[in-house]
């Protein structure tokens, strides 16, 4: 779930500035910028401050200036009242499919404040500073939810959500981005920097290597002969080196300063760039550094709560609502979970924005595969917890073949609604496949994987 769009993409920004050398951006540098307007700022409200500012306390009214921006300012603040509600069921033993369901809608404005939390952090700490902590906090819904599925060792669910949320990056809202987009702009032409997407799916062929071979291990051992160990060892070995991937893959972007500037812009674009130019895509922070990290963690509690919920509910959800535990973790809670971001890609479709599109679609994939997948594990083996790599084979087809396609829409630079249409129908095909597949049992699934506690 990212926020500013230098946070998956972090090129965007730095090619734009020709790498950061100097302190003074020229006209074209400052028109330019525009493209890294953050997502958050797209579903913000206006937030009408007059009766606050007639407050006489100063210190009370900073806090309710507060409150008006992180709670009031943003279009989903209407899902917020699920917050609550999902606790008061959970304390209340409500049918647990509810607390599920409540608890999943809390998160999308959840996510969507910690972007935009993030954000705020990021004005005041500068464009480097703010890009690294957008690279590490950009997902953090799903490594909040990866890391207490792992605690409570339920390595399926482990997989599938985070297996989930690539797959619906690459196919879900890339797709419906392309498809949207191009109906929107038939009479002009969509083309976007294809080195971004040629960079993002190397690195993603990179974490599919480093997640296939643990599968192709496990198939070449007999089966009397294997424990699991081996498994595990490569998995963590391949984890640092995505981890070391991942790292250089942002030092390339926010530190080089050999890259080559992007072309002039057209004229064309500039009509794009300056025809809906506003107020809100060029002010600065709204709340105070220390207050945006106050608000950020006390947001954070409350993923971590929700998320606790929705792991130990989702087996007691798809049977109450006659799904698999696949559907719901690869199709149904990364949709919902990431509902703001996937908004924000689309409407900079609508403004035939492409490049900042993939940014979030593309960026926010390889973020998850290279960063929060490999930190999963690394974390599971700090616990004691042995978790491995091997997504089964279904699983890993699946995002093998949805790399490729990727790949192969992206490698020529333009873009066009049968593109977009090509990768809905491929999620439609994926998402059929896990809805008529039936989750596989504890006993299985424990086979399958080998859990272990040392």
């Amino acid at each position: 779930m990212s926020s500013i769009i230098t946070e998956s993409s972090p090129n965007l920004s730095l090619l734009e500035n020709g790498g950061g050398g100097s302190d003074k951006p020229t006209a074209e540098m400052s028109r330019r910028v525009r493209r890294t307007v953050s997502t958050s700022s797209l579903i913000r409200q206006r937030s009408d401050l007059k009766l606050i500012a007639r407050v006489r306390w100063e210190f009370l009214r900073r806090i309710l200036t507060n409150l008006q921006e992180v709670v009031l300012g943003t279009k989903l603040f209407i899902l917020f009242p699920a917050v609550p509600l999902a606790v008061v069921a959970h304390r209340y033993d409500c049918p647990r499919a509810w607390v599920f369901a409540l608890s999943l809608l809390g998160l999308t404005p959840l996510a969507e404040r910690i972007s935009f939390l993030t954000e705020q952090i990021a004005f005041h700490t500068g464009p480097t500073v703010g890009g690294l902590m957008n690279a590490t906090c950009g997902n953090a819904t799903e490594m909040i939810i990866a890391i207490l599925a792992v605690g409570q060792r339920k390595m399926r669910i482990v997989k599938l959500s985070l297996l989930g949320s690539i797959l619906s990056n690459l196919l879900f809202v890339l797709g419906t981005s392309l498809f949207l987009g191009g109906i929107s702009n038939l009479r002009k032409h969509q083309s976007f920097d294809s080195r971004q997407g040629d960079m993002n799916c190397m690195l993603l062929y990179l974490a599919l290597l480093c997640q296939t071979l643990p599968m192709i291990m496990r198939f070449t051992m007999e089966a009397e002969e294997y424990d699991g160990s081996a498994v595990v060892m490569l998995s963590r070995a391949s984890s640092f080196v995505m981890l070391i991937a991942y790292l250089a893959f942002l030092i390339f972007h926010l530190f080089s300063s050999h890259l080559s500037p992007p072309p002039p812009l057209t004229q064309e674009e500039e009509d794009v760039y300056n025809d809906d130019v506003s107020d809100k895509e060029e002010e600065g922070a709204v709340i105070g550094m220390w207050s945006a990290i106050f608000w950020l963690i006390i947001m954070t509690l409350l993923v971590a709560l929700l998320s606790e919920y929705i792991v130990s509910t989702i087996q007691d959800a798809a049977d109450s609502w006659g799904l698999s535990v696949g559907f719901i973790g690869i199709i149904l809670l990364p949709i919902v979970g990431n509902a703001a971001e996937h908004a924000g890609a689309v409407i900079f479709a609508f403004r035939n924005k492409l490049d900042i599109t993939l940014g979030i679609a593309l960026g926010s994939a390889t973020q998850i595969a290279l960063f929060v997948v490999p930190v999963t594990v690394l974390v599971a083996w700090i616990m004691g917890i042995d978790m491995d790599l091997n997504f089964n084979l279904l699983e890993t087809t699946c995002l093998a073949l949805s790399i490729i396609v990727t790949s192969l829409i992206l490698h020529d630079g333009t873009s066009n609604y049968m593109k977009g249409l090509v990768l809905l129908l491929c999620y439609v095909v994926i998402a059929a496949c896990f809805f008529v597949s039936n989750s596989p049992s504890t006993d299985t699934a424990k086979a399958n994987h080998t859990i272990t506690k040392r």
